[in-house]
């Protein structure tokens, strides 16, 4: 059945990638005014006001292949918004006796070509946004494709002694599956109803798990049933991951204003994986603030749903961009911690640095400086780190790094860093912001520091 169903996955990933591509085949792209835009604007006016005059002959030596003017009075009406007298030839401004009448008619005339052509290329980033997303769900499918494939059915080996142990408490698994992916995460689902009449938690089920299984810590799903009754009914439960991680979040808005322009989230997706992001938007105060709110939380409800980081990252960034984004563009910043494997996955657009503070020193995670909702096909930047017991990870807004002393703010980050001894995530992120805000008179920017720390579990 795994076999069958990754394969028919797959399918419809091959298909979604075809279909994408058949998008992207199937038209040109937008860009500026062309040659044809330009000598139909001619033409047009050239009817409407020339009549039968053949003086200035601007028309005929405009529709020359290698017509350098053309091109130059199409640069100029996009550089200004439209053409000037001196824009045009002598022998028009000395021989043309509907000067005025000609140039109104001719910027009116590009005037609609550039509109045509805004709608054109406002449907050709709508059009984009649904390839973007045939594609990512392609790749969604095809990854969920490979789980499946790869998922090692693990149920013979430990059917009879978790039968056994819910038995021991009055509930009967009628029927099991539990399976183990690739990062060592095992899942399980329970076909199972109690015995004796009453109800049990999922919860305290999950305890029993951990005791059938031994050296292992067990959760019900939040999507899973929460109440055992005598009703069959199948609960899904998670391994938890051999880590945990706390954090911790503190934040100062711009002086003089009543809302940050920074938001953040911290919130747990497919499996046992955290992800923390953080955006700040483009200057301060409400505006802001609901600007980098939009982005955090449709990252989170894309990333809930399923979507990789990176997809999420390129679909938001999509979307924004449709919305007109382009005016008030913001950053995002996003850490993802795998607590199985203690990999941490950083992406970025137009985020500063993270760091990530461990036994051997401070390590910056650079990125480029391109903010979200400026570039439709903006690439996110990503960086994979292993982590180990003990290690923290610092995330700060631009308003933090700009407020410390020196040139190389990183390096001066990075020294206090080093200097400072453990604590808990959330004493750290208060630290980092009273350091930031004692080198300067007062906030000149939205500053925010979101601080975790990752542990092995102990028993």
């Amino acid at each position: 059945m795994n076999y069958y169903t990754a394969r028919r996955l797959g399918d419809m990933a091959e298909s979604l990638g075809r279909l994408a591509q058949a998008f992207d085949d199937g038209m040109g792209k937008g860009g500026q005014l062309t040659r044809d835009d330009g000598l139909a604007a001619m033409q047009a006016s050239a009817a409407l006001v020339c009549e039968d005059c053949s003086k200035c002959n601007l028309y005929a030596d405009s529709e020359k292949e290698d017509s350098y003017y053309l091109y130059y009075l199409l640069r100029s009406f996009e550089q200004k918004g439209r053409i000037e007298k001196e824009d045009m030839p002598q022998m028009f401004q000395t021989g043309c006796r509907k000067k005025d009448a000609y140039l109104a008619q001719l910027n009116r005339s590009l005037g609609r070509a550039t509109m045509n052509l805004s709608w054109k290329n406002r449907f050709l980033e709508s059009r984009d946004a649904v390839v973007s997303q045939f594609r990512e769900l392609s790749v969604i499918l095809d990854e969920f494709s490979h789980q499946i494939d790869s998922a090692k059915n693990i149920s013979d080996e430990h059917g009879y002694i978790i039968k056994k142990y819910f038995r021991k408490y009055h509930m009967a698994v009628e029927d099991l599956m539990l399976l183990e992916y690739e990062n060592g995460q095992k899942e399980a689902y329970l076909t199972v109803k109690t015995t004796n009449g009453r109800c049990v938690t999922s919860r305290d089920a999950a305890k029993l798990m951990g005791e059938a299984m031994e050296g292992t810590k067990w959760s019900p799903a939040k999507d899973s049933r929460s109440i055992i009754t005598r009703q069959s009914a199948t609960v899904r439960f998670l391994e938890d991951g051999a880590y945990r991680l706390l954090f911790g979040a503190a934040r100062v808005p711009r002086q003089g204003e009543k809302f940050s322009g920074d938001n953040y989230t911290v919130c747990e997706s497919k499996g046992s994986q955290v992800v923390m992001s953080l955006s700040d938007g483009m200057g301060s105060g409400e505006e802001a603030s609901r600007e980098s709110s939009q982005v955090v939380e449709l990252t989170e409800q894309l990333l809930e749903a399923g979507f990789t980081p990176r997809s999420a990252l390129k679909l938001v960034n999509t979307v924004l961009l449709l919305a007109g984004a382009e005016q008030h563009p913001a950053t995002l910043d996003l850490s993802c911690i795998d607590l199985h494997t203690a990999v941490l996955e950083v992406m970025k657009l137009g985020a500063v640095p993270t760091f990530v503070v461990g036994q051997e020193g401070v390590e910056i995670l650079e990125a480029g400086q391109v903010p979200m909702g400026m570039f439709q096909n903006a690439e996110p930047v990503l960086m994979s780190r292993k982590l180990w017991d003990g290690d923290r990870i610092v995330m700060v807004t631009d308003g933090v790094l700009d407020a410390l002393p020196g040139e190389d703010k990183e390096q001066a980050m990075s020294q206090f860093l080093e200097g400072i001894e453990e604590m808990p995530p959330q004493e750290l992120a208060e630290r980092i912001l009273d350091f930031a805000v004692s080198c300067i008179p007062s906030p000149r920017d939205d500053m925010t520091v979101l601080a975790a720390g990752i542990w092995k579990r102990r028993g």
